[in-house]
């Protein structure tokens, strides 16, 4: 029983050393991943310019209602 543990041990250690070794030259082999062809601002920055353009839109479809209402707003 006593030799099992060293041999069991050293099994350990040698595959520890093996994938310390193993992985990182696997990951180096790995191609890089290409560059984002569109970053989440320009997106972002486009639904904010089709939301000012609905509002401008629905402020001068609504205006003229408001101008000829009877009543008095202001």
């Amino acid at each position: 029983m006593a030799r099992t543990l060293p041999s069991a041990l050293a099994a350990a250690a040698a595959l520890v050393f093996a994938f310390a070794v193993v992985m990182p030259a696997a990951a180096a082999a790995q191609a890089p991943a290409p560059a984002p062809t569109s970053d989440g601002t320009s997106i972002d920055q486009c639904i904010a310019y089709l939301l000012m353009i609905v509002a401008l839109v629905l402020t001068y479809l609504i205006h003229p209602l408001d101008a000829s209402s009877p009543y008095k707003l202001f």
